[in-house]
């Protein structure tokens, strides 16, 4: 068993049943409340009442209207330098410009550098117009210069680790386009930020609502700035969009910015990002239900694997190689993706790997003892021994062909491939045998339910949770195979494909060997005698 130092209460099992019930049952209510706010962004309704009860669009008079971007050291308190004027600006369109802004001496001295925008009437100045609608966003970033010199692959030069003043070249603009009237009382509260009202008797008009699309900006895009450097390039793009969109993209960019305050990095954030601009709105709501879903039958798996391995108290049936290779396996797949991917994925893995530990300790029966820090490991009974030697005659089959396979892959990589170093060759070629030939490793866990004609000593339950976990997996492996972004590794997403022949196979030896007990040896007994 895994080692312990003091005895459990009997009913530590049933609180932390109960504390699985409880957590099962509060991911469930957050995702019916997460599903709830999305059907309600998706269905927001329009106001019916008379024009005391609604606010209608300053757009649906169709204004004529100027966009402007203007620069300046700090908004709202020094003057404001022209960059881009759209004259006319028509809301429903599209547009890219690309200009080149020049730089205060204030910006070059690692200083910073706004941009507010204004939309407001044709031909007048936003400041003499009361019903302009303007937002700042800064145009600069501080960030070591490190990081974009690693990520954009070039010469490594000795450089200071001091935050430095970066160009955001990129300045993506949005506005709601849709002629939509709220009602007074039920307005939505993401809506309300960005809201401005101008009132004319008794009706009111919502002016056009503003917003600077932050998902747009990459890290990787970012320009130093030195002190050298007089001008550099701005592409300022629009795009209209929906309420539906607008709201739905303000949720977005508030779950970034949550993200953000819980520690991920840069990297991370440009990963979550990446997927989710460029995809479909109803796309979008589909991955998260899909994701939640996985979530749950992850979490109901992992809590069945653990209770029952945990009652286990013969290993009869268990392959112990099995065991030991995947333990091994998830750790060198664990140590693989810390270099290549986000965080996001690390922490399943990284769980993962410690569980799978935990089980090494548990099928070999090893036990730590407090007193004297020793190491303890029981006897095996007689079916177990049994069990050992079914494991380890189907692992001797199986190294006649994954050794020279694994052997010749990594000599292979070794001469041909381009390596960073040989610790990254090492790392790299144990996780391709693991990609490549993992199921394998699980082969003699069927070997031993055909010698034993029975799965009774396999959890059904946690097979079939993860069984439609991989197939939910295989879709969405293969849609973000093809596609360009995606925080796996191809390797990775490949490897999603590997338990599918494990499960269907586990689901033929249960239906031949279900109805039929694990063999025992027979119990020798008399024979009764009829007397007169």
């Amino acid at each position: 068993m895994f080692p312990s130092c003091y005895s459990k209460p009997a009913d530590s099992g049933s609180k932390r049943s109960s504390i699985a019930k409880l957590l099962l049952g509060v991911f469930v209510v957050y995702m019916l409340h997460t599903a709830w706010l999305l059907y309600g962004f998706l269905n927001t309704k329009s106001c019916d009442g008379g024009r005391e009860h609604c606010i209608t669009s300053y757009l649906a008079a169709r204004p004529r209207l100027q966009m402007s971007v203007f620069t300046c050291l700090v908004p709202d308190n020094s003057p404001l330098e022209l960059a881009v004027k759209i004259d006319p600006f028509d809301p429903h369109s599209r547009f890219e410009r690309k200009v080149h802004v020049s730089l205060p001496g204030e910006t070059r001295a690692n200083g910073t550098l706004f941009a507010v925008v204004y939309v407001h009437k044709a031909g007048v100045s936003p400041l003499e117009d009361s019903r302009e609608v303007h937002y700042a966003v800064q145009l600069t970033t501080y960030i070591t210069s490190s990081r974009t010199d690693v990520q954009k692959d070039k010469e490594k030069k000795p450089r200071s680790e001091n935050p430095v003043s970066h160009w955001r070249p990129h300045l993506s603009l949005t506005v709601m386009s849709e002629d939509f009237t709220f009602t007074k009382a039920g307005l939505p509260s993401d809506v309300r930020r960005y809201m401005r009202v101008s009132q004319e008797g008794r009706q009111m008009m919502y002016l056009p609502l503003l917003m600077v699309n932050e998902l747009n900006f990459r890290v990787r895009d970012l320009m130093e700035i030195s002190s050298s450097t007089v001008r550099l390039p701005l592409t300022v793009s629009y795009e209209g969009i929906s309420l539906r969109g607008f709201r739905f993209w303000v949720h977005l960019q508030d779950m970034v910015y949550s993200l953000q305050q819980f520690g991920f990095t840069e990297e991370n954030i440009d990963e979550i990002k990446e997927a989710l601009v460029g995809s479909n709105l109803y796309l979008l709501v589909l991955t998260a239900l899909i994701t939640a879903l996985q979530l749950i039958c992850e979490f109901l798996a992992l809590k069945n694997d653990i209770s029952s391995w945990r009652k286990k108290k013969s290993m009869a049936g268990m392959s112990r190689k099995t065991v030991l290779w995947r333990s091994l396996g998830t750790l060198l797949i664990f140590l693989y993706l810390l270099e290549e991917t986000s965080l996001l994925v690390l922490l399943p893995v990284g769980l993962g790997a410690c569980v799978e530990v935990w089980k090494v300790f548990t099928v070999f029966k090893i036990q730590i003892q407090c007193k004297g820090n020793k190491l303890h490991v029981n006897k095996l009974d007689e079916e177990e021994r049994k069990t050992v030697e079914y494991d380890t005659q189907a692992s001797r089959y199986l190294s006649y062909l994954v050794y020279p396979l694994c052997i010749s892959g990594a000599v292979f990589s070794l001469a041909y491939l381009r390596q960073k170093s040989y610790y990254s060759w090492l790392i790299s070629t144990l996780v391709t045998g693991v990609y490549a030939f993992g199921f394998l490793s699980m082969a003699p866990q069927l070997y031993i339910n055909h010698k034993l004609k029975s799965v009774s000593h396999l959890q059904g339950t946690v097979l079939m949770y993860r069984g439609v976990n991989t197939l939910i997996s295989d879709l969405c492996s293969c849609a973000s195979f093809f596609s360009s972004s995606g925080s796996f590794s191809s390797s990775h997403q490949l490897s999603c494909f590997r338990d599918e022949l494990l499960f269907f196979l586990y689901l033929y030896q249960r239906s031949r060997f279900a109805s039929k007990p694990r063999k025992r040896e027979p119990v020798p007994h008399t024979k009764k005698v009829k007397t007169q």
